[in-house]
């Protein structure tokens, strides 16, 4: 596909289940988890990163931080849309911990958030669970709703989506891990780098 969308990773997080370790820098098959997502959406424009400042990122990446700081992820989806030019159509709102995603999966999710009556498209997990930080929205869609919710510091995902019409999108292949597995815990990173 062209390249007509932008991108937001969510990379604010306070990691307080992995002892508060900064987990978009953690490398997963030598790279850190941030560089890994920013891979996936290569092709973006812009991309974006929410959240504390962070090196080694490449000098296109444009970096914003919610307001407060540690708001959560829809004040850090706030702050990454209020980064967007007016005319992005299209939109990826990732998490910054998810080493498995590729451009294949990006470019699955574009396609079915443009199909039909939708809003935007998310990856499913194994169980049928809508993965909300793992997607790609129509823009005009999450401005609309985040109006509705503002603030939005302290505001969950759930209460976002939750008017929202996304597309599911099954992304499971034999032998490759998940594309939209994140690394919440320990033990979840340990797999991650066992099969990166």
């Amino acid at each position: 596909m062209t390249a007509d969308y932008a991108a937001i990773v969510l990379a604010g997080g306070g990691g307080r289940r992995m002892g508060g370790r900064d987990k978009p820098a953690l490398p997963v098959g030598g790279a850190p988890m941030v560089r890994r997502v920013l891979d996936a959406v290569a092709d973006a424009s812009p991309r974006i990163v929410v959240g504390p400042a962070r090196p080694g990122l490449d000098t296109d990446v444009v970096r914003v931080r919610e307001s407060p700081p540690g708001g959560g992820p829809v004040a850090a989806l706030a702050a990454g849309l209020s980064a967007l030019p007016g005319d992005v159509e299209l939109v990826a709102v990732l998490a910054a911990d998810l080493p498995f995603l590729t451009p294949a999966d990006i470019d699955a999710l574009r396609q079915a958030a443009t199909t039909d009556d939708h809003d935007g498209a998310v990856l499913v997990d194994a169980e049928g669970c809508r993965q909300w930080l793992c997607g790609v929205w129509r823009t005009r869609a999450l401005r609309d709703r985040l109006a509705e919710l503002h603030p939005p510091a302290g505001q969950r995902m759930r209460a976002l989506v939750s008017a929202l019409r996304p597309a599911g999108v099954d992304r499971r292949e034999v032998g490759r891990p998940p594309p939209w597995y994140d690394c919440d815990t320990e033990d979840d990173y340990r797999w991650a780098e066992e099969r990166a």
